[in-house]
């Protein structure tokens, strides 16, 4: 990311003694650390959903795609379940429960 190297830090180092002093420049060098820690872990966050919410948008478009594209739904459609048809019985006939009821 930055092109510094040893000489760089060391004046970065040199400049931070002589501002700071050398009583407090281990406490703000250590909140300097925790700063940066946290930075990082919100791009690192940030990072993640941008690719995670990336991936969704593909995957969106993918399914879109194949629904818009797919030649086997015409053919494979599930036609309405009808129900069977069933006639009542004619008062003629004599049907299994009359002929149990009888006995």
């Amino acid at each position: 990311m930055f092109d510094v190297g040893f000489q760089e830090l060391i004046l970065v180092a040199i400049v931070a003694l002589i501002v700071v002093g050398p009583e407090r420049l281990p406490r703000v060098a250590r909140v300097a650390g925790k700063w940066v820690g946290h930075a990082r872990r919100t791009l690192a966050n940030v990072k993640h959903e941008i690719d995670r919410e990336l991936k969704a948008e593909e995957l969106k478009r993918i399914l879109e795609e194949q629904a818009r594209h797919n030649p086997f739904d015409t053919i494979l459609e599930v036609p309405a379940k009808t129900q069977p048809q069933t006639t009542p019985p004619a008062e003629s006939q004599t049907t299994a429960i009359d002929l149990l009821a009888k006995k």
